[in-house]
């Protein structure tokens, strides 16, 4: 396996890019158009402890994980901390437009941003998963990253950091907006996906695989439909309501009241049948579910 170059902080991932020193040390915006890497650099991977925002015009010779994606315009990767990039193709100064916004997370400790920064689960998304933009919210995009460079390039004070993660969390909440846009736009697609997470609990069930492997996994879901697992669940937040995880136990609870009225099973038989090692668990979730426990079901 080949070795994975760590960027520990903004300098070192101005050195992997070969391009000037940073104004700050834990904030950059840098141009696109300025990165260089040469043919030696082919084949080999990155990593880093930062998250970044990428919008460019062209593929830049970089895959995201296990995945090559060619940019065209008005799209935006999120990577978030230990995610590895490899090296494609060559870039010469000059041939690729956009901005990289990189941050580490050290800026947004101890603010209400760095508590939530999890929230925005969007820095889990498979590049196929990535943000498309119309000309009107790529001007906006691009008008937070623009504050963001005013900022860096001013002289850090006592108000350069709220002011920094202000605009971080700004740029995030757009980005929200936009994929709860593109996920309304594409909802003949994602009913279809909702379609397939419930056929493929119903075959997980018929097939054995419950008592065999325990609960189907929000990841089992997730690649039998070709999407991350965050994606996944945010689609059918958007879609149903629910998420992957409550799609499953949903599901596991509805054929435990069947088993449940028409079996002479034990509740813990029961429990086994579904997949579930400790009954307790089991119940626990039955009576979370539906407000009583499974034999108090099972009596009513």
């Amino acid at each position: 396996m080949a070795d994975i170059e760590r960027s520990h902080s903004i300098s070192e991932i101005h050195e992997v890019f070969n391009i000037e020193k940073p104004t700050h040390p834990l904030i950059s915006v840098i141009d696109v158009s300025q990165v260089e890497y040469g043919e030696e650099r082919i084949g080999m991977k990155y990593t880093s402890d930062l998250y970044c925002i990428a919008l460019k015009d062209a593929s830049c010779g970089l895959d995201y994980g296990r995945n090559h994606y060619d940019f065209s315009e008005g799209t935006l990767i999120f990577t978030g901390p230990d995610q590895v990039m490899s090296v494609r193709k060559a870039q010469k100064r000059g041939s690729i437009q956009g901005s990289m916004l990189y941050f580490h997370p050290d800026l947004i400790r101890n603010t209400p941003l760095g508590s939530k920064i999890d929230d925005y689960t969007f820095f889990s998304y498979d590049v196929h998963e990535a943000l498309h933009l119309s000309d009107q919210e790529e001007n906006i995009i691009n008008q937070c990253m623009n504050m963001i460079q005013h900022e860096i390039s001013e002289r850090i004070d006592n108000h350069s950091q709220q002011v920094l993660v202000s605009n971080i969390e700004l740029l995030l909440n757009y980005c929200s907006r936009y994929y709860d846009r593109q996920f309304n736009t594409r909802t003949t697609h994602h009913q279809d996906t909702v379609s397939k997470v419930e056929a493929l609990l119903k075959e997980y069930y018929k097939s054995g695989n419950l008592l065999e492997y325990g609960p189907p996994s929000i990841q089992y879901l997730a690649e039998e439909c070709h999407v991350s697992q965050n994606y996944l669940s945010d689609l059918l937040k958007k879609e149903t309501g629910k998420s992957a995880k409550d799609h499953i136990n949903d599901f596991l609870v509805d054929k435990a009241k069947n088993l449940l009225l028409i079996s002479d099973d034990s509740v813990s038989g029961i429990a086994y049948k579904l997949g579930f090692n400790y009954p307790h668990y089991f119940s626990r979730l039955f009576k979370a579910k539906t407000g009583m426990t499974p034999q108090e079901y099972r009596e009513k």
